[in-house]
């Protein structure tokens, strides 16, 4: 736990949890992560600007104590999610003048999924201000980043933007303030890949009104403070982009050898071809790696075995997984082996649905891959090749 001062009247409520890692029970948190909430005290009210997660609620009043605040007026929901709403009725025990500050959406979903009453809400609704007194709040709505109801706080007078988990980051450190190191990237890379991808479409219109209102400072609820906020956003703008690369992410799962000699004879082909690969054994797998590469491939390959006339499960797991974040990926490939038979692509195919580019190829053999099998693999790579030399990827 760690409170920090960011300027006069501003203080950072930073819970450090070092030790969690896995979110949602599906995402791994390699660096730990953090949850930030922000004190903002103005001459006539005090604003707390999101909590912290339901388990560290008690930690988190004690932050608070520290900074010796006596009175909080509006307690600031930019996003329902139990990782920064979690305290909020901690809070709103300690602090009964209190009351909640938010949209429509967000305060139905805080009704039910904290049990907070009615009326206990001041609903607020696009470009509404609060004046703390010296320090102006302005509410501006970022839906889909990544919960329909998700807001963005603006600090008018000092040109902070509070986005909750928009431009985030699970990276646990007391390194609070950063102006854009390769550490900070890479973890808000991780982020996006695994939160944000799957609504790409809609967030260049909310990274346009953070734009618009020319942020000095990004104080996001996950991760460091962005001090050079056109670092964050230049990132998320590629990230959001359509731009694919000369790369293949090569997933795969073997049982007794025969479709990892497949996987192993495709990748030295593809690297034959000028292509980059990235592969990954689906068993000892971070989830995250894979989500990240889905932001840059251009091409994705499945390799799995048979198992009871289907995939393999992991192969079905990163397959719908896949589907989930809908990856930009222009082009798809399966290959399997197989015992005596079964469904395996087509089974796939039908997961992938959201799946809009071109399926290149359906590779199956019978056992080890054979003759024809590794023909078949040789032709793949050379299409991949000829397809990523055509896009001038390579």
């Amino acid at each position: 736990m760690a409170v920090k001062k960011i300027k006069e009247g501003l203080y950072l409520i930073n819970t450090l949890h070092w030790e969690r890692r896995l979110f949602d029970e599906l995402i791994p948190l390699p660096d730990g992560t953090t949850y930030n909430a922000y004190l903002i005290i103005g001459e006539h009210k005090t604003a707390l600007i999101d909590t912290s997660d339901t388990l560290k609620a008690e930690e988190f009043l004690r932050d608070l104590d520290t900074i010796g605040v006596k009175k909080i007026d509006y307690i600031v929901s930019n996003h329902a999610e139990q990782d920064h709403s979690g305290a909020i009725p901690s809070v709103l025990e300690k602090f009964k003048e209190a009351v909640v500050v938010t949209n429509e959406k967000c305060a139905e979903l805080l009704k039910t999924h904290l049990q907070i009453p009615s009326q206990k809400f001041l609903v607020i609704k696009e470009n509404d201000t609060i004046d703390l007194g010296g320090k102006t709040l302005k509410f501006i709505m970022t839906p889909w980043v990544h919960w329909p109801e998700t807001q963005t706080t603006l600090l008018l007078e000092d040109k902070i933007a509070f986005t909750c988990d928009f431009f985030g980051s699970h990276l646990a450190t007391t390194e609070f303030l950063n102006d854009g190191t390769p550490e900070l990237y890479n973890a808000a890379k991780r982020y996006y890949a695994e939160i944000m991808a799957p609504f790409r479409n809609i967030i260049p219109k909310n990274i346009e009104k953070i734009e618009d209102f020319g942020p000095e400072m990004i104080c996001p609820s996950h991760g460091p403070i962005h001090t050079n906020p056109q670092f964050i956003i230049d990132a998320y703008k590629e990230w959001a982009s359509t731009k694919v690369e000369n790369l293949v992410l090569l997933l795969y799962v073997s049982m007794h050898h025969s479709t990892e000699r497949a996987v192993r004879f495709l990748e030295q082909k593809l690297i034959d071809e000028g292509v980059n690969v990235k592969v990954f054994g689906l068993p000892v797998a971070d989830t995250g790696e894979i989500a990240m590469a889905l932001l840059d491939a251009a091409t994705l390959i499945i390799a799995t075995p048979t198992v009871l006339a289907s995939a393999h499960p992991l192969a079905i797991y990163y397959t719908y997984l896949a589907n989930a974040l809908r990856p930009k990926t222009k082009y798809l490939a399966i290959v399997n082996s197989y015992g005596w038979g079964g469904k395996t692509a087509e089974d796939l195919k039908n997961i992938f649905s959201n799946f809009k580019g071109e399926i290149i190829d359906e590779i199956s053999f019978k056992g080890l891959p054979d003759e024809k099998a590794y023909e078949s693999l040789q032709k793949l790579a050379k299409t991949v090749g000829e397809k990523h030399r055509a896009d001038g990827l390579i």
